[in-house]
């Protein structure tokens, strides 16, 4: 198990291999192909982000509202392939890391090889037990989006897998390669 702590230098994204069981600590930003879309279109308008985009993580989650005593409802990750139309934007601009689940597109992958950045696969169906490394949460930016506003979560912990890591290698390509039949 390796420990990554955030924000995500270009150091630990290469040192970082497809396959590789990862526990994430510090700082991420949650966003949604809703707010991925409005980040993109304020660009387009020479806008700031509402953070700064260098190093970061992104998770694509929408989290459940937090029961009382909680910081956070259930917090399981959306199907990646939603972003993939924002993300080699966001990678361009210094974004190292996303965690999701399910395929990427031939753009995003070629994005995160030629700038350096990693997709990390969070388990669908453990939604419950990720929210427990979430410590802290702040909404950031477009409440008016509900779940899917952009939110800064302190993790703690956080399981995860290299899925793609920057130099492309695809743990989905690999465990169909290795049960391949001849």
């Amino acid at each position: 198990m390796k420990k990554v702590h955030l924000p995500l230098d270009k150091q630990t994204v290469k040192e970082l291999k497809a396959g590789d069981m990862v526990e994430i600590s510090g700082i991420l930003y949650t966003a949604r192909d809703a707010a991925h879309k409005r980040m993109i279109d304020m660009l387009k308008r020479g806008e700031s982000l509402p953070f700064d985009i260098e190093n970061q993580v992104i998770y694509y989650v929408g989290p459940c509202p937090a029961k009382p005593g909680y910081v956070i409802g259930s917090a399981g990750p959306t199907t990646s392939s939603r972003m993939d139309a924002y993300a080699p934007e966001l990678i361009k601009l210094g974004l190292t890391g996303m965690i999701g689940k399910g395929l990427r597109s031939k753009d995003v992958i070629s994005a995160m090889v030629q700038y350096g950045a990693v997709y990390f696969g969070a388990v669908g169906g453990a939604a419950a037990l990720i929210s427990k490394s979430i410590k802290k949460e702040e909404l950031i930016a477009f409440p008016d989006l509900g779940t899917e506003a952009i939110r800064k979560l302190e993790v703690e912990n956080f399981p995860a897998v290299v899925i793609i890591d920057s130099y492309g290698n695809n743990l989905y390509d690999i465990g169909r390669e290795k049960y391949k039949i001849i």
